[in-house]
């Protein structure tokens, strides 16, 4: 039996609608693929992804920067790691790929962590970063939200149906 692929999922703590909505979307499209999202369980991005893969019947797998208490209700796996920011970094480790939806620090600490390790990160509406201000970027550019799942899950060697 093939595992499961495992996709991170990071941004903003304070996401706007639209990018509420851009993860959400994101999370049900993983789900439906097959996918376990990994993500740091909290508010805004991370809400909208675990909500959007609880409405599929998906996993979320939230590494909390502290108490179990600090998960958002659409979790479906809280995990308190008790490191605080630091856990920026196994959630950025965890996925085989990373997309990134919209962002602040935090999201850029991940987005570094991800391209450090080798990660295929993909931005929808996030960060654009480059090498030594070098072109092009390290990420892949999507538009949408279908566009980041499919290019996650094609940088896994799997399709849309997270077939490899």
């Amino acid at each position: 039996m093939e595992r499961a692929p495992i996709i991170s999922v990071i941004g903003t703590s304070t996401a706007s609608p639209l990018i509420y909505e851009l993860a959400r979307e994101a999370g049900r499209l993983l789900a439906r693929a097959g996918c376990i999202v990994v993500c740091g369980g909290r508010g805004g991005v991370m809400e909208g992804v675990c909500r959007g893969v609880s409405e599929e019947g998906g996993i979320s797998v939230g590494l909390l920067p502290g108490e179990i208490r600090e998960a958002n209700p659409y979790v479906t796996i809280p995990l308190q790691t008790g490191l605080g920011e630091v856990r920026n970094f196994a959630v950025a480790s965890a996925g085989e790929a990373v997309i990134s939806i919209g962002g602040a620090f935090g999201t850029l600490s991940e987005i570094g962590f991800a391209l450090r390790s080798g990660k295929p990160v993909i931005a929808l509406n996030s960060w654009h970063v480059s090498e030594d201000g070098e072109s092009p970027s390290p990420m892949i550019e999507a538009s949408t939200a279908e566009e980041a799942v499919r290019i996650a899950l094609e940088k896994t060697g799997r399709d849309i149906h997270g077939r490899g």
